[in-house]
């Protein structure tokens, strides 16, 4: 049985389902991933098909406020739309759909009769137990929160509307508006599985059946794979470090938080790690080194703090290493989870990234290192991802919905 799992995005958004893809295949099943360019080496790395997806986030990632997200994001989707089509081939018997992919794949879904199954990395149902993730975290109370929700809703929907258009032409449907399809979906139970512990958000009760907290389900690596030797001996050479990395955020803004963040962890008297990720932070000395991509599996544990942006990938792979952390949102849904982590006390209050200082950020690594209740939490937090297996409850649903 061959499954392809359409996602795309930033490398949070495409990381996790390597790990996914891994478990499927274990599990007997032909499995390709489809998503940009951007990702085929950390695709094929896996082990996993890759199918190639006509769009491109790395333009994107200088965005800041949300009027910029939904410019970029109507842009990207577009691109996306044009080609989608195209990953999914003739032999395909089942698609797995991303946050990101959802709004177009049902449409191939309906053109071709492949059926499909909801794998999203956010929740985006609306509830009143929490205000959708684009808005933040901050509670509008049980109605204003699910009024918010069905708003963001009909917000994406409206991103999604030309992609769609020029979609369903291509694939010589009847017109059929996104939110109209999303209304679809949402009648006949579509069935979503949501790959993040239930610890951090736990399932809303007025959720619909069909949607589920199903724990997270993680980036892949091999098994006998190594951090690099000059990390290592810097690991070794003293307490443990703090990591400073924002992600596929703040691109063009390397020079000043690379200064900013050796200032902060020196004042704090902290040795530090800086991940230079898409914005290029760099520094060198006897307290601080500079690495690039590492599997967080591999870090995160021997870590006293992380200092991040507050992606959903990189919160969950810091509560699973049991660190606490610094949140600094950038945009998006990070906001959210950057609430979410001070919510259960694996974090202070998150710092925006806006107001990020030295002394800002010096003061709250003080207090999450020197607080061992931030640990603790952040312990909690991780004996309940260890019996979470995401992977497999979506294996599971593989399974139950083949044999139907």
């Amino acid at each position: 049985m061959s499954i392809l799992i359409a996602t795309a995005g930033s490398r949070g958004d495409v990381a996790p389902y390597t790990g996914l893809g891994v478990a499927l295949r274990r599990a007997g099943y032909d499995v390709v991933v489809a998503t940009t360019d951007t990702f085929a080496p950390m695709v094929r790395d896996a082990g996993l098909g890759f199918r190639r997806l006509p769009a491109d986030t790395r333009g994107h990632a200088g965005v800041r406020s949300n009027r910029d997200v939904m410019r970029a994001a109507a842009s990207f989707t577009a691109e996306l739309g044009q080609g989608f089509a195209d990953a999914v081939s003739e032999g395909t018997d089942l698609l797995l759909l991303s946050t990101t992919t959802a709004p177009l794949g049902w449409h191939i879904g309906e053109a071709t009769g492949i059926p499909s199954l909801g794998v999203y990395l956010q929740p985006t149902a609306p509830t009143g137990d929490f205000p959708p993730v684009v808005t933040g975290a901050r509670s509008l109370g049980r109605l204003g929160n699910r009024t918010a929700g069905r708003f963001a809703l009909r917000m994406a929907d409206r991103i999604y509307g030309e992609a769609v258009t020029g979609l369903r032409e291509r694939l010589r449907l009847p017109p059929l508006s996104a939110a109209a399809m999303r209304a679809r979906q949402e009648g006949t139970g579509w069935p979503v599985l949501h790959g993040f512990g239930n610890t951090l958000v736990p399932r809303p009760a007025d959720w619909r059946p069909g949607l589920e907290v199903v724990g997270p389900w993680w980036p892949h690596h091999d098994a006998g794979e190594r951090l690099p030797s000059e990390l290592e001996d810097f690991l070794g050479a003293g307490p443990r470090p703090v990591l400073v990395g924002f992600g596929s955020m703040a691109a063009g803004d390397g020079e000043r938080l690379s200064e900013l963040a050796v200032r902060a962890l020196r004042r704090a008297g902290l040795r530090g790690i800086l991940q230079s990720g898409n914005a290029g932070l760099a520094a060198e000395g006897d307290d601080v080194l500079t690495v690039g991509d590492v599997p967080h599996a591999l870090l995160f544990p021997r870590l006293a703090a992380v200092v991040h942006h507050a992606g959903a990938g990189t919160s969950a792979a810091a509560l699973r290493a049991a660190v606490p952390s610094v949140a600094v949102p950038v945009t998006a849904d990070q906001p959210f989870w950057a609430g979410r982590l001070a919510h259960i006390g694996a974090a202070p209050a998150p710092v925006p990234f806006t107001a990020l200082t030295a002394d800002g950020l010096a003061g709250a690594l003080g207090r999450v290192v020197g607080d061992e209740a931030y640990a603790r939490a952040a312990e909690k937090a991780a004996r309940h991802l260890a019996v979470e297996d995401g992977a497999a409850r979506v294996v599971e649903a593989v399974r139950r919905l083949t044999r139907a």
